[in-house]
């Protein structure tokens, strides 16, 4: 770019799984500034890790160049490699691979998101069934739940803040772990008076601009929504038209929830019963405009399943779905009268294979779109239900995400080939044969993605500047990938841009109509269906089952008696984990800017439980469980639950090579030994993890 030249750029952020639209100021092609899209965000509003992108695509400390190893397996001997020269390896070992053991024993892991069509259609050429992304840690559980319910997942639904009389929050941390949007509306509808609760095992930012803060006995969250259906059926406070409409199951839940009454609930969660009514009669007041937050990181415990199903039960008795201030149907194109966005993956032929993690088969009502990846190394070590001989991990770092990394490790060093895509250095990387190293978001054009919503739109993550380094973007990587392996014909582009315009064909727009704003809306207002008569459930009553179909064919309950939660053992406390608004888990950490503000995590510990232990803010402790310890500073405080410990998650980096990261902090998964366990709602039951605290000698 000629010196002077200046020019403005929109395209999506990619430092965390939000992916907010953004605006790229460019000078002599280079990254002056990155904002948020004021089109989109109404103002130039960005996060802090938003912010810090810049510093991301110049560091000198990410992936440079492709790498094969040339050591032992996390050795950190790379040799380095020419591109043709690492894509021959992993075409030429792939080959072998699939030939011998077919191509169900190539697994591909992501993170999930919008900008998967191509990694999904590329596992799908190669003749495998076996995607997954990062959900099994994640959200799993409560995805798993709104479907066996209504046939949607969570993120076919969106929060109409605009309107929301009543909120409650169960331990999400809205305005700390934020989507720039998200946390702006929440605020708006504070200061325009809507009213709030937050129920969590600790304060935080959010809960100080609560109207009520609850402090509950971890892991009771479902006991508490029992009492309020209770109260709410009981007292016949719900939306009875609405109930009688599009409700089944009414009769079976009245019955269950019969026993579960707001002193029952005291007794489980520490809330007062006439606190619990309270909330009852304030939902009742203020439906159908209520929200009731499903949650980000559900993966906490064994009946998280439960919990959540109780959350969309209470949204449906309350009147919520399509309702103003309530839950939103998502639209897609075809709702504005447009064919759909063309995607790869259905040019691919259907696969009929069995899953390798049971999904489908074994566990019938979890979904394939996210799959069960914590079921990857018990598949590679007894090769059940056939042999699983290589993982191509696009951007997902296994070994930081789930717990018991070791155990998770133990399967992947059993692989004749690991191979990972990223922009950074991550800990399953560093096991990994190849590693392939991405441009960045800002150095790359990505596929175009429909982003749904009561407004549906196009979005596009466009490029900025040039490569720093030798790097390449996705969709390079895969086409030439998928060449050698003789898969190219599902691959039909040369560049960023013939992809686009490809995808684009049917629905009737061009690659310069993303010019103007950087999207392109498909509808000028709020498309709203009829709440009378026009919900589109997609169950086999077309309503919504508190009995599930689902269930039943599965062989589950629906309402299986309610069992309380783990309590900590003598002398140990429940390891919960969360995030903040500096730090992506643990990618981020290393960036050069969000280090400097965040470099380590502490322990928070209850002040009562800590002079007990003869701890004090600041002084170095010792956290153990299954016979690993990690070391970490304490920060003392009465805003924790004395049963609980908390941290945030994804420090302790074990890369040499991120010098700023390295073992900086506790590494919080290592603690969670026997967790890479399926729970009923596919998730790790994650804070089903106790530890021993004791100050460090």
């Amino acid at each position: 770019m000629p010196e002077g030249t200046k020019k403005s750029v929109y395209s999506v952020c990619s430092m965390c799984t939000v992916r907010c639209p953004i605006e790229v100021e460019v000078e002599n092609g280079a990254v002056r500034h990155i904002w948020g899209n004021p089109h989109l965000l109404g103002g130039h509003y960005l996060c802090p890790r938003g912010a810090a992108g810049k510093v991301f695509q110049n560091d000198t400390e990410r992936l440079q160049h492709p790498m094969i190893r040339d050591g032992e397996r996390g050795s950190g001997k790379w040799k380095k490699a020419s591109w043709d020269e690492a894509l021959d390896y992993i075409a030429s070992n792939l080959k072998k691979i699939i030939s011998k053991h077919g191509g169900e024993s190539v697994v591909l892991g992501d993170r999930g998101g919008p900008f998967t069509d191509m990694q999904k259609a590329f596992i799908k050429a190669l003749g495998s069934p076996n995607y997954f992304n990062h959900h099994g840690a994640c959200s799993n559980s409560v995805h798993n739940a709104h479907n066996a319910m209504t046939g949607h997942r969570r993120n076919t639904v969106a929060y109409d803040w605009k309107n929301c009389d009543y909120c409650i929050l169960y331990g999400r941390n809205i305005l700390e772990s934020i989507g720039t949007k998200e946390a702006k509306d929440f605020i708006d509808a504070l200061e325009r008076g809507m009213k709030f609760t937050h129920i969590d095992v600790r304060w935080n930012y959010t809960a100080a601009k609560a109207d009520r803060f609850l402090m509950l006995k971890p892991g009771t969250d479902y006991a508490l929504n029992l009492a309020l259906i209770n109260v709410i059926v009981k007292e016949k406070l719900y939306d009875a038209a609405f109930v009688e409409r599009w409700v089944t199951g009414m009769k079976e839940l009245v019955a269950f929830v019969e026993p579960y009454t707001p002193e029952w609930a005291e007794k489980e969660t520490g809330i007062p019963a006439k606190q619990i009514v309270t909330i009852a009669h304030e939902l009742a007041e203020a439906k159908p405009a209520v929200i009731l937050y499903q949650g980000w990181m559900t993966a906490w415990t064994e009946n998280d399943y439960y919990f959540r199903r109780s959350i969309y039960m209470l949204y449906a008795l309350l009147g919520g779905y399509e309702a103003k201030g309530g839950l939103l149907f998502n639209k897609n194109e075809t709702h504005t009268g447009r064919k759909p966005l063309r995607k790869l993956v259905d040019g691919v032929p259907k696969v009929n294979k069995k899953r390798f993690d049971g999904v489908g088969w074994k566990y019938k009502h979890l979904s394939p779109d996210y799959g069960l990846a914590q079921m990857l190394p018990y598949a590679i070590l007894k090769e059940d239900p056939y042999p699983v001989k290589a993982f191509i991990n696009y951007r997902f770092d296994p070994l930081s995400a789930f717990p018991d990394p070791e155990a998770f490790k133990k399967g992947l060093m059993k692989l004749d080939l690991l191979v990972t895509v990223d922009v950074n250095y991550s800990h399953t990387g560093w096991i990994s044969d190849v590693i392939l190293p991405e441009a960045t978001y800002l150095e790359r054009t990505d596929p175009a993605i429909a982003k749904g919503g009561p407004k549906p739109a196009l979005w596009l993550r466009r490029q900025a500047v040039e490569p720093q380094y030798d790097s390449k973007p996705k969709w390079w990587i895969f086409k030439q990938l998928a060449e050698r392996l003789g898969i190219g014909e599902y691959f039909p582009y040369n560049s960023a841009e013939e992809l686009i315009e490809w995808q684009l064909k049917d629905i009737g727009f061009q690659l310069s109509d993303f010019d103007a704003k950087g999207y392109i809306e498909l509808a000028k207002d709020q498309i709203l269906w009829d709440r009378s008569d026009g919900l589109k459930f997609k169950t086999p009553s077309g309503k919504i089952e508190f009995v599930s179909s689902m269930l039943q064919d599965s062989g589950l309950p629906s309402f299986p008696p309610y069992e309380s939660p783990k309590s900590p053992p003598k002398g140990h406390y429940r390891l919960l984990t969360g995030k903040i608004a500096i730090h992506t888990q643990g990618t981020t950490l290393n960036n050069l800017y969000l280090n400097e503000l965040q470099p380590e995590n502490t322990l928070w510990i209850n002040t009562n439980e800590a002079k007990k232990l003869g701890i004090k803010t600041g002084d170095t402790v010792e956290v153990s469980s299954n016979g690993c310890v990690q070391t970490v500073k304490a920060s003392v405080t009465d805003f924790i639950h004395p049963d609980a410990v908390y941290t945030l998650h994804g420090f302790g980096r074990e890369i040499p090579q991120q010098t700023r990261a390295y073992k900086r902090g506790m590494r919080d998964n290592t603690l969670m030994g026997g967790l890479l366990t399926v729970a009923v709602g596919g998730n790790c039951p994650i804070t089903d993890c106790f530890v021993r605290v004791k100050k460090a000698s």
